[in-house]
């Protein structure tokens, strides 16, 4: 255990409380924002670099290995003990406080293990540490770790200084956009990146930075923080704080899940709209349709939702540390659901909740109130599961990018498709160094594959994804194909829509032999044609084609592909 004491000068004269429980901004602080702002940064001690990174640099995902987890000991102290107690088997918890005594006292009481537990004699003002404090950049993706810290978005100077005591704490070199041109307002409940360069908010960043237009913020973010695709959806009508941590999350690089609510309920049509939006117009890091996962927002104790003056429960608030997630739970009939969506998104991963029935009234729960500190050592690795398939045949290839700043010595796939045997392990091969490829044997139709994979760096260091493998893993199926071969052409094999149901977009593989003239066409349960998908030469391979039912009724549709007089059928279901 460590107690460290770090002094910070706050010089801002407006009389503020001391610590502030509500995550809305108050009318007194809505006053004071202005005149907040007009003296920053001079009312503020900063000790931070104010000029952009020299090298490029990438902002770390959530998902990724870190070193740390932030909490401030203030409010609501039922929830931070259960926070220390799963994360501090994970990794080590930073705990910024008054009185370290008053918090080791509590968590003995609690039976909460004080491992990996230190404790920052910082000045602060409120519980949300995710809005205030310092987000994570490497250089060079994975050379140097720096921090990241914004002007917060309320008038807290206590608060808006705690990433300075971070900095002093663990020696790191921090960024600040605090002066002009690189001002710039903002707040962590409302970002999240994929850790290759796309970066989500709402449109809050826009109207809380009127000095700069759109094109400007942009810059700033690709300057301090490597965000070159930065998607920005319209805000939420019920969500009062307007935070997209609120209703989506971040699984990896191509998942997002998605808060739902009953049809036309509180925020659930502007969430379809900006998911609409997001899937019309992006697609993943990888060149594909992001994969969409829907979880349910439930009522609360009342039965009543946000548009009627209900809590604002979400699941989707929730944190990453390390091999464990921790989400908000409020009930069990909802929970329990919620659980299993992210132990089926999730294999492997810890997934533990925590009660927020005490702060979700506050607009927050688990995400709000943690910050990460990534890991000063990365061994990065990037890797775009591989679809269900009808290839019995040829070897099933893995490609893997996978980065060390001392280089990668050695990288193996592990797989295997019984669950009660051990991983078989292959080699993978590089030509660059950081591109690896390996190949799966092919397996007989009916087969469910499971497979990771390893690397070790140059100096030792060794990492898997996913993280938790092997008890984490990916997937896919081999499919039994049931229809159009012919020996004229190969073979055409059509895959599963996904995700299905679908309720605004999805997408189908298709895998072609070579290249050949295909259509596929929409129909519903009689036969009728609703709309055509695709009309043209399908290229020889595997490829993606995007599926649009917004505006369609509920219900079941079949995709049907035809090539040369043959025809297979995909069954879809509408909600």
């Amino acid at each position: 255990m460590k107690k460290i004491i770090l002094p910070v000068l706050l010089l801002f004269s407006v009389p503020l409380f001391a610590q502030t429980i509500t995550h809305r901004m108050s009318e007194m602080e809505k006053s004071q924002m202005s005149e907040y702002l007009r003296t920053y940064p001079q009312n503020q001690i900063t000790s931070g670099i104010t000029t952009p990174p020299a090298s490029p640099v990438r902002a770390s995902a959530e998902w990724e290995e870190i070193d740390a987890l932030i909490i401030t000991w203030t409010s609501f102290t039922t929830i931070l003990k259960d926070i220390v107690r799963y994360a501090q088997t994970e990794t080590q918890v930073y705990i910024v406080c008054s009185d370290s005594n008053v918090v080791i006292s509590y968590l003995n009481s609690n039976g909460v293990p004080l491992t990996n537990v230190h404790y920052l004699l910082v000045p602060f003002n409120s519980i949300w540490c995710r809005d205030y404090g310092p987000w994570n950049i490497y250089t060079n993706d994975v050379d140097s770790l720096a921090l990241i810290d914004w002007i917060y978005n309320r008038p807290r100077p206590k608060d808006d200084t705690m990433p300075s005591g971070i900095m002093r704490f663990t020696g790191l070199p921090m960024y600040q956009t605090t002066t002009a041109p690189y001002n710039l307002i903002h707040t962590g409940g409302n970002f999240m990146c994929d850790g290759f360069g796309t970066g989500f908010s709402s449109k809050l960043t826009l109207d809380e930075n009127p000095t700069h237009t759109e094109a400007e913020i942009d810059t700033i973010m690709k300057k301090f923080m490597g965000i070159n695709r930065y998607i920005k959806m319209e805000t939420l009508p019920y969500d009062d704080i307007h935070h997209i941590d609120m209703h989506m999350k971040l699984l990896d690089e191509e998942t997002i899940l998605m808060a739902e609510y009953p049809q036309g309920v509180a925020d659930g049509p502007q969430i379809e709209a900006n998911l609409n939006y997001v899937l019309a117009n992006y697609n993943s890091v990888f060149g594909t349709p992001y994969k969409v996962i829907r979880i349910p927002s439930p009522p609360d104790a009342g039965g009543d939702y946000p548009d009627n003056g209900g809590d604002y429960r979400t699941y989707t608030n929730s944190v990453f540390v390390n091999k464990t997630v921790i989400l908000p739970t409020y009930s069990q009939q909802y929970d329990t659901t919620a659980i299993r969506i992210y132990q089926e998104a999730l294999p492997g991963y810890n997934i533990v909740g925590i009660n927020c029935n005490s702060i979700i009234p506050s607009l927050g729960a688990i995400h709000c109130i943690t910050k990460e500190v990534a890991a000063h050592d990365p061994l990065l690795i990037s890797h775009q599961a591989l679809h269900d398939t009808y290839n019995t045949t040829t070897p099933y290839q893995v490609d893997a990018l996978i980065k060390h700043r001392s280089s990668i010595a050695n990288a193996f796939l592990y797989y295997r498709t019984d669950t009660l045997v051990a991983y078989s392990q292959i080699a993978m091969t590089s030509a660059d160094g950081i591109h690896w490829t390996g190949f799966i044997p092919p397996q007989t139709g009916g087969s469910r594959v499971y497979y990771y994979v390893e690397a070790t760096s140059v100096s030792g260091k060794t990492q898997v994804r996913p993280m938790p493998a092997p008890a984490g893993y990916w997937k896919f199926d081999v499919l039994i194909n049931v229809g159009l071969t012919d020996s004229k052409l190969g073979s055409v094999s059509f895959g599963s829509p996904f995700p299905n149901p679908a309720k605004s977009f999805t997408s189908v593989s298709i895998i072609s032999r070579q290249s050949l003239f295909a259509s596929i066409d929409l129909t519903d349960v009689t036969g009728r044609l609703v709309r055509s998908v695709f009309s043209g030469f399908l290229n020889s391979g595997e490829q993606y084609l995007p599926v649009d039912v917004r505006n369609l009724s509920s219900g079941i549709y079949f995709l049907e592909l035809k090539s040369n007089g043959l025809m297979q059928t995909r069954k879809l279901v509408v909600r």
